[in-house]
C-alpha cells in the first residue's frame, strides 16, 4: 500500500515537472503586445515668404457725392430724361419743365429793352440839339438839364432791362434740369404732369456717385501710432472684403485718419478711397477692411489649421526624420488668409502636421498621406458629437 502511494506521488511530480519545463521553453512563452500602427496625417513644410502686416476693421461704404435733384423754379414736368438705375454724367437730362411761361417773361424783358433803347436814342438826339442852342441863346439851361436827366433815366432803364433779360434767361434755363455729377440715378419720385417747386421736400430723383467711392472704417486707438508711422513712409494699401471676410471687393488707398479719437468707444475713424471699377462697393454697405501697414520679410508661416491650443499657449506637431510627431510650442504673430506667422518655435525646413493632429501625442509614430485621405481624423470625438 505504501509503495503504491509513493509511485503515485512520483508520477504526479514528474507530470508537474514536465509541464513546468514545457511552459518555460522559449518556443512556448506568452506573445508580446504588437506596436500600434502609425497614425495617418497630412503634413507640409513651413512656408518662408514675405507676409504683409495687416490691421483689420469694419467699415461702411460712403459715396463722395449724393445729390437730391429738386426743381429751382415752379413748373409742370413735361419730360423725364432718365431711367431708374441709369448712369448719368454732368449735363445729362433729368427732367424738362414746361418752358412757355419763362419764354414769355424773357420776350417781355427783351421788348422792354427794345423800347427803352429807342427812347434813349431819341433823348440823346434831343440833347444833341439843345446843347448848341443853349450857346446861341435859343434854349434854356433848364431844357438842357431836363433832357440830360432823361438820357440818364433811359440808360438806367436799359440796365434794368438787361438784368431782367438775364434773370428771365436764368429762369428759363432752370426748366431744363440736368445732372451736376457723374453717378447712378435712384428711384424716380415725381412723374410727368406733376407740378414741382423749389419748396417741395421730395426730390425728383437722388443721384449717387459710385466711382470713385470711399469706405469709412474704425480701428482701436492703440493702432494709431503704427498707422501714423506707416503713413509717414508712403501711401498705404487698403483692401475691402465682403461680410464673409473672404470675397475681395476692391483695392484702394488710405486717404486720411480722422482728426480725433472717439472717447466713447476708444476707436479712430479712417477713410480710404477705391476706384470701384466693377461697382462691387455700394453706398451703405458694411465691409471688412484690411489696412496693410508694412511687410515681414522671410517670415515663417503655417496654415492656421496646424495650430493647437494648449494650456500654456499654441503648439504644433512637427514630423521628425524618424517618422514621429514632436510636440512644439510656438509663438503666433500675424494671421492672414488662413495662415499664421510663427515668431518663435519653428525653423525653415520643418514639416508640420496640418490634418490628423487630434490623434497625436508627443512621440507618436505617423505616416504621411495625401490631403483628403478618409483615414485622417480631422476632429476630436467631442467636437464630432457637437457637429452631428
Amino acid at each position: 500500500m505504501k509503495r503504491r502511494l509513493m509511485i503515485a506521488g512520483v508520477s504526479v511530480a514528474a507530470v508537474l515537472g514536465g509541464a513546468a519545463a514545457w511552459y518555460a521553453h522559449p518556443a512556448h512563452s506568452a506573445p508580446e503586445p504588437a506596436a500600434p500602427p502609425p497614425v495617418p496625417v497630412v503634413a507640409q513644410k513651413v512656408r518662408v515668404s514675405g507676409i504683409p502686416i495687416v490691421l483689420t476693421g469694419i467699415g461702411t461704404v460712403t459715396a463722395y457725392n449724393v445729390v437730391n435733384v429738386h426743381a429751382q423754379v415752379t413748373g409742370t414736368i413735361d419730360k423725364i430724361g432718365f431711367v431708374e438705375g441709369q448712369t448719368v454724367h454732368p449735363g445729362s437730362l433729368i427732367a424738362q419743365l414746361d418752358p412757355r411761361p419763362f419764354q414769355a417773361a424773357l420776350q417781355q424783358a427783351e421788348a422792354a429793352l427794345a423800347r427803352d433803347t429807342a427812347h434813349l436814342a431819341n433823348a440823346r438826339a434831343n440833347l444833341a440839339r439843345y446843347t448848341p442852342l443853349l450857346k446861341q441863346g435859343y434854349a434854356t439851361a433848364q431844357q438842357v438839364d431836363d433832357q440830360s436827366s432823361q438820357v440818364n433815366q433811359y440808360e438806367a432803364a436799359i440796365a434794368s432791362d438787361k438784368a431782367a433779360i438775364f434773370n428771365a434767361e436764368t429762369q428759363l434755363g432752370y426748366t431744363t434740369i440736368t445732372s451736376p455729377i457723374n453717378g447712378v440715378t435712384g428711384i424716380q419720385y415725381v412723374d410727368i404732369g406733376n407740378i414741382v417747386q423749389p419748396s417741395t421736400a421730395t426730390p425728383i430723383v437722388t443721384i449717387t456717385q459710385i466711382q470713385p467711392i470711399s469706405v469709412v472704417f474704425t480701428l482701436p486707438q492703440s493702432d494709431l501710432p503704427r498707422v501714423q508711422a506707416a503713413m509717414a513712409r508712403g501711401p498705404l494699401h487698403v483692401i475691402a472684403y465682403g461680410q464673409d471676410g473672404h470675397t475681395k471687393l476692391d483695392e484702394g488707398t488710405l486717404l486720411l485718419v480722422n482728426n480725433m479719437v472717439s472717447s466713447g468707444s476708444g476707436t479712430i475713424q479712417l477713410k480710404a478711397t477705391f476706384p470701384n471699377p466693377k461697382r462691387t462697393l455700394w453706398p451703405g454697405e458694411f465691409v471688412n477692411v484690411r489696412l496693410v501697414i508694412g511687410q515681414l520679410s522671410h517670415a515663417v508661416s503655417v496654415p492656421i489649421a496646424a495650430l493647437e491650443q494648449a494650456q500654456h499657449g499654441a503648439l504644433v506637431y512637427v514630423v521628425t526624420h524618424n517618422g514621429t510627431a514632436q510636440e512644439r510650442a510656438v509663438t503666433v504673430g500675424e494671421t492672414l488668409d488662413g495662415s499664421a506667422v510663427i515668431e518663435k518655435g519653428l525653423q525653415p525646413g520643418d514639416t508640420v502636421v496640418t490634418e490628423g493632429q487630434y490623434d497625436l501625442t508627443d512621440g507618436t509614430k505617423v505616416v504621411r498621406v495625401p490631403a483628403g485621405d478618409p483615414h485622417v481624423q480631422n476632429s476630436t470625438p467631442a467636437s464630432q458629437g457637437m457637429l452631428e
